[in-house]
């Protein structure tokens, strides 16, 4: 994990890679709970006999699933000493370039784009998810989030 102590080192990372989360498993059971909590069921992700001879050849994550775990995987790469407070602002930009088949493995990278003054300080995050073993992100998204000192 990279600590930054302070507004100052956060202001000088921008445009760096700040580094990669732990691998994380994406098995079916946090699939179907995902479903259960949004109310998403569609076959492609919650019934592997059914999705085995779909397009995917098992079932997939949910796309929103893979960007709720952005928050816990970001704070595995970095955090900010200093900060009294922190909370999530929204997104820029998301894109699912490809799809998260069940029992893959994810990452996420971080990039610092920019940090501004905006209720606090808006910090935005390109986060990149990747799957072992793919050859595109399963998600990338532009994530802005306010940090006060």
């Amino acid at each position: 994990m990279r600590v930054l102590n302070g507004l100052d080192e956060l202001k000088a990372s921008v445009g760096e890679h700040l580094g990669y989360s732990d691998w994380l498993e994406i098995d079916q059971e946090r699939i179907n709970l995902f479903a259960d909590a949004t109310g998403d069921h569609q076959w492609i992700h919650v019934d592997p006999e059914r999705a085995a001879d779909g397009p995917f050849g098992s079932t997939i994550a949910h796309g929103f699933l893979t960007l709720s775990l952005v928050s816990m995987l970001v704070w595995q790469v970095y955090t900010v000493e200093g900060t009294t407070m922190g909370v999530n602002y929204g997104t820029n930009k998301v894109r699912f370039p490809a799809p998260l088949p069940v029992d893959s493995r994810i990452r996420a990278g971080v990039d610092i784009l920019s940090v501004e003054p905006g209720g606090g300080h808006q910090v935005v995050t390109q986060v990149t998810i990747e799957r072992e073993g793919g050859d595109r992100p399963v998600c990338v998204a532009e994530v802005v989030s306010v940090l006060r000192f």
